[in-house]
């Protein structure tokens, strides 16, 4: 069986990375893992447990949000998948590790498209994976 994990974010670039991928690589039977690396604030140390507690709802809440919009989004184009969440401080980490865990065939993931500087300086996610993963990787990138 095909296993194939999508990095998922709020963003307009993991949206059409799943869109690219239900319109030009899914086939039926695959079992597809939309992978979110909320963020986290359970370390965080200069702000008041109250502070703390708040914006981890919130956090909690917009990953709600997102797990509805690619769940219905990922039924609309025709593709079964299953939503998980992995806790990590860098997202490239979480894929690429839940790609070994979950032992993917293949990883999705979209880009900004930033330049090298601003890559260099920033970091890239799609950067680590596509270094990283023990995989095939997928890289969508937005007009």
């Amino acid at each position: 069986m095909v296993s194939v994990l999508i990095g998922v974010d709020d963003s307009e670039y993991a949206d059409h990375a799943l869109t690219w991928y239900a319109q030009n690589f899914h086939k039926p039977g695959n079992k597809v893992i939309l992978l979110h690396c909320p963020e986290s604030y359970i370390n965080a140390t200069t702000m008041s447990p109250g502070r703390v507690m708040e914006l981890q709802r919130e956090a909690d809440g917009k990953t709600s949000e997102l797990k509805k919009k690619f769940i219905d989004k990922a039924s609309s184009l025709n593709v079964e998948a299953e939503f998980v969440c992995k806790a990590a401080e860098k997202p490239g980490h979480a894929i690429v590790d839940a790609a070994q865990e979950l032992d993917a065939t293949f990883i999705v993931t979209g880009t900004r498209g930033m330049g090298k500087i601003r890559r260099t300086i920033l970091g890239s996610v799609s950067d680590f994976v596509v270094h990283h993963a023990h995989c095939p990787v997928l890289v969508c990138r937005h007009k």
